[in-house]
């Protein structure tokens, strides 16, 4: 008996996860109007197993990016854990520009669920703690003093545009635009070199 309740539990965490992956790919292809019913089918189960564990397609397609959601908070509490705020500062400018290996759906989508209501606080909360990294930054006198929050939503608004020819060279470019970024805010620039550059295309 002990055996069998085993075996149905491993299947109804096999059948959400392949739910999340399917419901990970459909929603960041195809956007939120994909139906339901599309989902399961990729997902090889009945639409009443979707529905089962996730009530609503809302619901589904919050769960399915839970952990990019989270990313931001987990990154600045690591930068914040950091002992030198330069280093902890750069590893968090890094991270968010690189995030989800600079695929702009995918943040259209975090950008859209993080207006919603229920990540209200741990938007809150991830703001307070670049805020905090800042301030620990400027003390530092590593970090330009005219650097305000507003530039690194302006940095994280500018990884969005990257255009590049393939996912390894848009990986490539993001990588170089975010040593770039921090470069340009560090108060005393020493010329650290930079990442390769990547084959871009010259037209939009």
């Amino acid at each position: 008996m002990t055996t069998e309740v085993s075996q149905l539990r491993s299947d109804a965490g096999d059948n959400r996860d392949r739910i999340l992956a399917a419901a990970r790919l459909a929603f960041t292809a195809e956007g939120f109007s994909v139906p339901v019913r599309e989902i399961a089918r990729r997902a090889q189960v009945g639409a009443a197993t979707v529905y089962r564990r996730f009530p609503t397609k809302q619901a589904l397609f919050t769960a399915a990016f839970a952990e990019e959601m989270s990313l931001c908070s987990t990154v600045v509490e690591e930068g914040l854990a950091a002992r030198d705020p330069w280093q902890g500062l750069s590893l968090v400018i890094e991270k968010l520009v690189t995030a989800y290996g600079g695929d702009s759906r995918v943040r259209s989508i975090v950008a859209k669920l993080s207006r919603s209501a229920e990540f209200t606080a741990a938007h809150d909360r991830t703001v307070r703690g670049l805020l905090e990294l800042i301030r620990r930054a400027k003390a530092s006198g590593e970090l330009r003093a005219d650097v305000a929050l507003e530039d690194f939503v302006l940095a994280m608004q500018a990884s969005h545009g990257i255009r590049a020819g393939s996912p390894a060279a848009q990986a490539v470019a993001t990588r170089r635009l975010a040593a770039l970024i921090i470069e340009s805010f560090r108060a005393d620039p020493d010329a650290v070199p930079l990442p390769p550059a990547a084959r871009m295309p010259m037209r939009a």
